[in-house]
């Protein structure tokens, strides 16, 4: 095994009407004004906002807020929210949504503690000063930026979409209600069931040491999001499952699952990046759509890890014929994407790059 550090700062609150207690957890930070940050009209319709609202009003802290997030959340945005924030004296970001959501109010925080550019962190020119802390209500399970340390931000011009890691943006806590994620559609609960899934995978393919506890809890996170994901395919309002792949959604991203292990490969997660920042789709589903064409690509330097997988999580017989089992246990996981409605394909993605746009994404 190789050495590790593990940080999860962020408390984590999980369950029924968690989300009531927001406003009493973000008066403990001491904030003197908090920029509420959502998405789309959903959480205002669903009446979480409305109880949000009220639980700060409860609690005697000032607020403003800022919708608009997309999917592969904008950078122009990000610029909104930082003048916003600066206008009105903020002092704590709370995330009401999904990945897009919180990745956002990081970037923001980000901008707040700094002079110059936020994009530049992106663009790793520059290394974070600090962060306005930040809390979360989670609505989608599937990032794991609830518990993460990285933001992933698009800017439009030149559909460039970039990450950045830094431990200080790790959210102060987490409210984590099942409930909340049933009101998502079928295609996206599927999505962040796959996104869940490959985080977990980044980390446990290597080439490198590994460590056998960390093995099984990834082993373990991948067969059950795998079998929770059928079930809310037939069953959307499925609370036990719901709580599963929430729960998993943190434990793939937080660190985890990559304790002990050598190197991670994120190569899915950066191929996919050009692919939405030039093409806008579905993060989940251009994840489950480029990696069967990786996994074939690398499995041949990599085949104890795949044979392990094949074996361990994807229920291949063993076999003397290596080969065979590694290429089967690919296909049962295509299969199972298939099996949830995720394209394995570009084609089936429904985008066909010319030559000369793979290049460029490549490049």
């Amino acid at each position: 095994m190789s050495n590790f550090e593990f940080y999860t700062p962020t408390h984590v609150y999980f369950g029924r009407d968690t989300q009531r207690q927001v406003g009493d957890l973000v008066r403990a930070q001491g904030c003197k004004k908090v920029l509420v940050h959502f998405g789309g009209q959903s959480a205002r319709r669903s009446g979480l906002l409305d109880q949000i609202e009220a639980s700060l009003d409860a609690a005697g802290v000032a607020h403003v807020q800022l919708g608009g997030v997309v999917p592969n959340p904008h950078l122009s945005l990000v610029y909104q929210g930082i003048d916003l924030c600066k206008k009105e004296g903020v002092d704590f970001i709370l995330a009401v949504g999904g990945g897009s959501v919180i990745d956002s109010a990081k970037a923001i925080g980000y901008g707040l503690c700094m002079d110059g550019d936020v994009w530049d962190l992106y663009d790793h020119t520059r290394k974070a000063e600090g962060c306005t802390p930040i809390g979360v209500v989670l609505t989608i399970a599937a990032s794991g930026s609830e518990m993460s340390n990285s933001s992933v931000i698009t800017k439009e011009e030149g559909g460039i979409k970039r990450g950045y890691n830094d431990e200080i943006c790790r959210p102060k806590f987490a409210i984590m209600n099942p409930e909340l994620t049933m009101t998502l559609p079928d295609y996206q609960t599927a999505c962040g069931c796959t996104d869940i899934l490959m985080h977990t995978m980044e980390r446990y393919f290597t080439q490198g040491d590994s460590l056998e506890i960390t093995d099984s809890i990834a082993e373990g996170l991948l067969r059950t999001v795998m079998a929770q994901a059928v079930i809310l395919r037939d069953d959307p309002k499925n609370y036990d499952a719901r709580a599963e792949v929430m729960w998993a959604g943190s434990l793939s991203h937080n660190g985890l699952t990559g304790c002990g292990i050598q190197a991670s490969d994120f190569s899915s997660h950066a191929l996919e990046h050009e692919i939405g920042g030039v093409y806008d789709v579905a993060h989940g589903a251009g994840l489950a759509a480029i990696w069967g064409s990786w996994a074939r690509y690398v499995c041949d330097s990599c085949k104890d890890r795949f044979y392990q997988f094949a074996v361990n999580v994807m229920e291949a017989t063993p076999s003397d014929d290596i080969d065979t089992v590694i290429h089967t246990g690919i296909e049962k996981l295509e299969a199972f994407f298939r099996s949830i409605h995720m394209p394995t394909s570009l084609k089936e993605l429904g985008i066909a790059p010319s030559d000369a746009i793979l290049r460029e994404m490549a490049s």
